[in-house]
C-alpha cells in the first residue's frame, strides 16, 4: 500500500547570527549582505538607537554602488540612491515616525517603483511585512546604558521562498 505524501511544512527560515565588534564591521557586513540582494528585496532593521542601523545600510550603500552618502532618513522618512551602474536604487526608510504602515510607505511618493529596487527600512516591524513574504529581519542587540561597548550581536533571519535556500553563511567572512 502506497504511503500517504506528508502535511507541507512551512520552510525553516534562514538564519545566522554574527557578532560586530567595530563600526567598520559593520559597513563590511553591509557591503557583503549587498552582493546577495537584488531588486525587490525588502531588509527590515530593528535595534536600539545607536545600535548600528545605519552604518550597516551605509555599507549596503558602498555594496550596491549607489549615490549619495547613506545617511539617517530620520527627518525626510525616506531617501532615495540611485545605482552608479546597472544595480537597483537603494530606498533606505526610517519608519520610526510612520504609524500607518504600508499605506504611508505609499504615500512618499518615491520615483521609483519599489519592485526595482532595494528597500531597507528601520524601525519598519508591524508596518511593512506587507509589501512582501520575502524578507530579511536584521536584529541588532547592543549594551544598552553608560557604555562605550561596540559590541553587537547581529540576526539575519531570510524569510519566504525567496530566502529559504540562502546562503547567509557568506555573511561571516
Amino acid at each position: 500500500m502506497e504511503q500517504p505524501a506528508a502535511p507541507a511544512v512551512p520552510h525553516d527560515p534562514a538564519e545566522i547570527r554574527l557578532t560586530i565588534t567595530s563600526p567598520e564591521q559593520m559597513r563590511e557586513l553591509g557591503r557583503r549582505l549587498a552582493k546577495l540582494l537584488r531588486s525587490g528585496d525588502l531588509v527590515m532593521l530593528s535595534g536600539e538607537l545607536g545600535a548600528g542601523k545605519t552604518t550597516l545600510t551605509r555599507g549596503l550603500g558602498e555594496g550596491l554602488d549607489v549615490r549619495g552618502a547613506v545617511t539617517s532618513p530620520t527627518f525626510v522618512i525616506a531617501r532615495v540612491h540611485p545605482s552608479l551602474g546597472d544595480g537597483p536604487p537603494l530606498v533606505h526608510v526610517d519608519a520610526y515616525r510612520l504609524s500607518g504602515g504600508l499605506d504611508e510607505m505609499e504615500d512618499l511618493d518615491l520615483d521609483v517603483s519599489l519592485s526595482d529596487s532595494v528597500i531597507v527600512v528601520e524601525w519598519g516591524e508591524g508596518k511593512v511585512e506587507e509589501l512582501t513574504e520575502d524578507r530579511l529581519q536584521v536584529v541588532i542587540h547592543r549594551a544598552v546604558g553608560d557604555t562605550t561597548d561596540e559590541v553587537r550581536q547581529v540576526t539575519v533571519t531570510g524569510r519566504g521562498e525567496r530566502w529559504a535556500s540562502a546562503d547567509l553563511g557568506t555573511l561571516a567572512a
